[in-house]
């Protein structure tokens, strides 16, 4: 029975199909063994390995490359453009459609590896002046003549005319927010919109290789043609190693060619949506399942090939009996809520929020976000256990950015001031956890008041200075 598919008019593949509905393929996972689609020939496919250069040997803007340009203060200033690029993206003036979830998670990864480079380029000019620190405070017991000090107060002289110069500079400086964003951002040496074409370039490829083949191709062959080049010419494959970073951020997804299983089927989304055809999914259960958007949904559950398309387009996940996956039918496809781009958008930022506080909160595995809030009488909890401070810092810029998407979800708005309170951000997590006590069940209030008289006795005595100091300062 022929497939109903629906394509735009304008569509790049509308030459090689010739239906009217919407629908795709994916990935068969990891297998490294493929039975070529059109020859029925088991080949095996070598993985392409791209060897490009470090994050950090990129700077963080484009015009950090003049070595005279100065550096940035302080993370924020850093992260600003990439924070501010996501919130454009996202706004609420814009529909949905309008928004590209490819665009979005290349400004998150953006703002997460300016922060890195960031934290590694300050960790180096740390090394620096320690360095010259030593060289220069023996260089001082060598000298004993008053030339000497002249000397010392000539070069302090310079350094001050220097730091004058280098104040101004950053006043002159425009601020990069207010140009073009999305060139200025850099990710592994490439723009936001060099990575873009890179997607562009796989759709490319999926048209040459369908006229490659020089016959009539239906739906199925165009999803075929699709998963030929992402998986056996391109090499992507499905990762199972835990707490990954490289597998988390579409931009090292696209560059190593390895991912989770989501990121996989937001690529297959973007590809197809650049032939013309339409993917929608859903979450299920640890999963994301992706399917062609299709009249009737009868047909995704119809063998061809020996295979549906619904379980061609999911991979193994769909045979595994201890996947919720495997219980999906035609009918409950029905009743699943088909998730927006939003939607999307905000699965990626709360898989970073896991990735990031697992990765934090290593040294105490299994340690709980809502933890403190059971510990309220626990004299010995009474200061929040080290975490890692960078993973820490990159799980909270996660959740800022979902409570700019769902500002009123508030149970994540608890979980960040809770995370606050464990990077010792006290005042800020008052704030946050303050505003939740005013939406929170009766219960839950009374839980949060508790902590939040925690936290202001907690950043009373933060500001207090040590034994010996003149003076105590209250904030």
């Amino acid at each position: 029975m022929e497939l109903a598919m629906t394509m735009a008019s304008s569509s790049p593949v509308s030459r090689f199909v010739g239906f009217g509905h919407r629908t795709t393929l994916r990935y068969d996972h990891d297998q490294r063994l493929r039975r070529c689609s059109w020859t029925g020939i088991e080949k095996k496919i070598p993985f392409p390995r791209n060897r490009t250069a470090s994050a950090s040997a990129y700077p963080l803007f484009i015009n950090q490359l003049n070595k005279d340009s100065p550096r940035p203060k302080c993370y924020q200033e850093v992260i600003k453009p990439a924070r501010q690029m996501f919130t454009r993206q996202i706004s609420i003036q814009s529909n949905d459609s309008e928004i590209s979830i490819a665009k979005v998670l290349l400004c998150i990864a953006a703002e997460d590896e300016a922060f890195l480079a960031f934290n590694r380029d300050r960790d180096a000019q740390s090394f620096m002046n320690e360095r010259k620190s030593v060289q220069d405070h023996s260089l001082m017991n060598e000298r004993e003549s008053v030339q000497d000090h002249s000397l010392m107060n000539e070069r302090e002289s310079v350094q001050d005319q220097s730091l004058m110069n280098e104040k101004e500079s950053i006043q002159d400086q425009s601020d990069p927010s207010e140009t073009d964003s999305e060139e200025l951002l850099q990710l592994d040496g490439k723009s936001i919109s060099e990575w873009l074409s890179e997607l562009d370039a796989i759709s490319k490829e999926v048209e040459a290789e369908l006229v490659s083949r020089d016959i009539g191709c239906d739906l199925v062959q165009v999803l075929e043609a699709v998963n030929v080049v992402l998986f056996d010419l391109r090499g992507f494959k499905r990762t199972s190693i835990p707490l990954d970073k490289k597998s988390s951020y579409l931009y090292s997804v696209l560059n190593c060619r390895s991912s989770s299983a989501f990121l996989l089927s937001v690529i297959y989304i973007e590809v197809c949506k650049r032939l013309g055809v339409s993917i929608v999914g859903s979450p299920v259960g640890e999963d994301f399942l992706i399917w062609p958007k299709m009249e009737y949904p009868e047909e995704l559950f119809k063998a061809t090939s020996g295979q549906s398309l619904f379980s061609i387009a999911n991979g193994r996940c769909v045979d595994d009996p201890g996947s919720m996956a495997s219980d999906v039918t035609a009918k409950s496809l029905e009743d699943l809520k088909i998730a927006t781009n939003r939607d999307i958008i905000g699965i990626a930022l709360a898989n970073l929020i896991r990735l990031h506080w697992r990765r934090a909160s290593k040294s105490s595995p299994g340690l709980m976000l809502t933890a403190p809030l059971g510990q309220l009488n626990n004299i010995s909890s009474f200061n929040p256990p080290l975490l890692r401070p960078q993973d820490l810092r990159l799980a909270i810029s996660a959740a800022e950015r979902l409570l700019i998407l769902q500002p009123c979800n508030w149970p994540l708005r608890r979980d960040l001031g809770l995370m606050l309170y464990y990077s010792r951000q006290y005042g800020e997590a008052v704030q946050e956890l303050s505003i939740c006590m005013a939406f929170v069940s009766d219960e839950e209030q009374k839980v949060l008041e508790l902590f939040v008289e925690k936290l202001h006795l907690l950043r009373l005595l933060s500001s207090l200075k040590p034994l010996g100091s003149d003076r105590l300062t209250v904030p």
